[in-house]
């Protein structure tokens, strides 16, 4: 076989351009073969989890294909450093986890992407970061977080006829331009179609068609992404524990998704924890454990006993003077409608009452799912108020049904009933930590800002 001269150029190029080398050698590709690159990328790069010592990275390529990160701080860019190759293989739809393991401690990062080899360029800013290493050596960084929930993609030929509920997909490029250091995605990050949930064909599709949203990319690539998940990302509508493919939506959040963790309550379901400077987050699973809404809601499970100790001792356990708790599904509103953790009295006491006894400090709820935002505050006789911080939707349509409810602890002027976003801002010496709240439309434009001071919430 003649291999091409171009061929040969390229393969070189690569294997003077591994770990041991700190430059790439740049060659001249034909205009073919980068379109053929470039059309091995389908969604990504993604910046996954951050820590001290490692930060993950995703990528979706559209069929077999090789994936590597290459990364250098900005102001050294002769040193450079590659992650491990790995191949995109079918069984996890050519989606790829890659570990950038060589970072030091709270350092920013540029990177690039190759597949097979070559350069997909991007036409916006690849970046990361890694935590700082601040304990017993200096105040905790400041931060910021976006979050949100409810991202509705249409998707036309399985819409119901005349109906195409997404829209105001210009809000991620919102989030962006907030810089934020991550996004909390607070579940309902897609909505799985009456055509999806039966089958792994489906519900993969699904995951890929969202996460392929152009608006979105910008915003992957630079901003570290956490997730949970709701019920249309993790079933049917309403759905619970005996969704009968509930083993193939955790396969396929995991495909999608780079939290550093999984499964803190009997190996099962998509809760974990991970904490950003001095803030802890315990990420909850409201769906695998939860009893059918048909059930006597009352006695019903919604984030099951299993799931209440867990959180409960870990709560106990965090010395963090914020710690949030990330959840699907409303916590404090005292309205009893739709799936509300209100509904399950028994439950929810036990949550609240657990926190009073054991006097545990800095607890912040952190939820999505009700197509509107509000922030509702518990006061609670004897201890500090607990706060509710409810953010939705992104993309889906905005509800109304917040206007009418009986959400006593709602604090006024914080109800939201368009599309919006919520960054929240950490500052401060550690004496005087504080929140900083603050909630934006789709164009970015500022609807409200409120603070929650730490030394409030003891």
């Amino acid at each position: 076989m003649i291999i091409p001269s171009w061929l040969r150029l390229v393969a070189l190029a690569v294997l003077i351009s591994g770990p041991g080398f700190a430059q790439t050698r740049k060659v001249a590709m034909p205009t073919a073969s980068r379109a053929a690159v470039a059309g091995l990328l389908r969604s990504g790069p993604m910046v996954g989890y951050s820590e001290v010592r490692e930060v993950a990275l995703w990528v979706q390529a559209t069929g077999p294909a090789t994936a590597q990160i290459e990364y250098w701080e900005p102001a050294r860019p002769q040193q450079k450093w590659r992650t491990v190759a790995v191949a995109a293989t079918a069984a996890h739809a050519y989606a790829v986890h890659l570990l950038a393991d060589k970072v030091q401690p709270g350092r920013r990062y540029t990177y690039a992407l190759y597949l097979n080899g070559q350069l997909v360029a991007r036409p916006y800013p690849l970046e990361f970061q890694s935590q700082a290493l601040w304990q017993g050596q200096q105040a905790p960084p400041d931060f910021r977080f976006a979050m949100g929930s409810c991202a509705y993609i249409n998707d036309a030929p399985y819409e119901r006829p005349g109906v195409l509920p997404g829209s105001g997909y210009e809000i991620f490029t919102s989030i962006n331009a907030q810089k934020p250091d991550f996004m909390l995605w607070l579940g309902d990050n897609s909505y799985l179609r009456e055509a999806d949930w039966n089958t792994r064909t489906g519900i993969y599709h699904r995951y890929a068609h969202s996460r392929a949203v152009p608006e979105m990319q910008p915003l992957l690539a630079r901003a570290h992404q956490y997730a949970i998940w709701d019920d249309h990302d993790y079933g049917p509508n309403n759905a619970d524990r005996s969704f009968v493919n509930k083993g193939l939506m955790l396969s396929a959040f995991k495909d999608y998704w780079a939290n550093p963790n999984y499964g803190q309550t009997l190996g099962e379901g998509v809760g974990g924890t991970f904490q950003w400077n001095d803030v802890e987050f315990f990420l909850l699973d409201n769906r695998w454990f939860r009893s059918s809404n048909n059930y006597n809601a009352k006695e019903g499970s919604y984030l099951g006993a299993a799931q209440l100790t867990w959180l409960l001792d870990a709560l106990s356990s965090s010395t963090a003077p914020f710690k949030m708790v990330v959840v699907g599904g409303q916590v404090l509103n005292p309205a009893k409608v739709f799936e509300n953790y209100s509904n399950y009295e028994q439950e929810r006491a036990a949550l609240l009452q657990g926190i009073a006894a054991r006097k545990i400090s800095g607890v912040v709820f952190l939820d999505g799912d009700r197509h509107h935002t509000e922030l509702t505050k518990l006061e609670r006789p004897g201890t500090y108020p607990l706060y509710d911080f409810t953010c939705s939707p992104l993309t889906a349509g905005a509800g109304t049904s917040g206007r009418t409810e009986a959400n006593t602890s709602r604090v006024d002027g914080t109800l939201i009933t368009e599309r919006n976003f919520a960054v929240v801002a950490v500052s401060g010496p550690p004496a005087t930590r504080q929140l900083r709240l603050s909630v934006h439309n789709q164009a970015g434009k500022l609807l409200w800002e409120r603070s929650i001071a730490a030394n409030d919430l003891k």
